[in-house]
């Protein structure tokens, strides 16, 4: 018996659409019919799909960074505070 490089491709493939379409399908912001597409196109384009929509997905995940306040407060442009005697 003898081992082929394509029996490891095949298999990686697979695995890693598997693991895409569950990541896929226990997602709550897609509706069902998102989730069935995206994980149709993961199956019809192995690699790319799989690896592009879960890129896709998972930068929608990411926390919004927090806005820094422009300016320093109640300063005028010399920098110097105005207390408003």
């Amino acid at each position: 018996m003898e081992f082929e490089i394509w029996y490891l491709v095949v298999g990686f493939a697979i695995l890693l659409n598997i693991v895409v379409s569950i990541f896929l399908a226990r997602r709550d912001d897609l509706e069902t019919f998102q989730k069935a597409a995206q994980i149709f196109i993961v199956w019809l384009i192995p690699f790319f799909a799989a690896i592009g929509l879960w890129l896709l997905n998972r930068i929608q995940d990411a926390p919004a960074r927090s806005a820094k306040s422009f300016g320093g407060g109640p300063q005028d442009s010399s920098g110097v505070g105005s207390s408003g005697d």
